[in-house]
This record gives structure tokens, sequence and C-alpha cells, in this order.
């Protein structure tokens, strides 16, 4: 298996983990400051995995 592929699959999954986080809002106070927040790095740790694989299988 391909390094690259692996780092797309990894992408992948932390951004449906950032999705998942984002979704989840409280019932009375909506999304809390840390939910954006570690959705916010869920979502740049995936943009950085996904364009590391590209740029590997490149």
């Amino acid at each position: 298996m391909d390094f690259g592929i692996l780092l797309l699959v990894l992408g992948g999954f932390l951004l449906g983990g950032a999705w998942s986080i984002w979704k989840s809002d409280s019932d009375t106070a909506g999304r809390t400051g840390p939910q954006v927040i570690f959705a916010g790095v869920l979502l740049a740790a995936a943009v950085l995995a996904t364009a590391s694989g590209i740029l590997r299988l490149v």
C-alpha cells in the first residue's frame, strides 16, 4: 500500500470526525467554544493530510 493513499484515507477519517463534531451541537446552548476549536483543528489536520497524500502520489 502506498503511503500517499494511506494519507488520503487518514484525511478522510479526520474530515469525517470534524463533520461529526460540528454536527453534534448541544440542545440548549448550540455549539460550544471547545467544539468549534476542536472541529477546526481536525479540519486543518484533514486538509494537511489530504494535501500531503496528493503530493506523495504525484
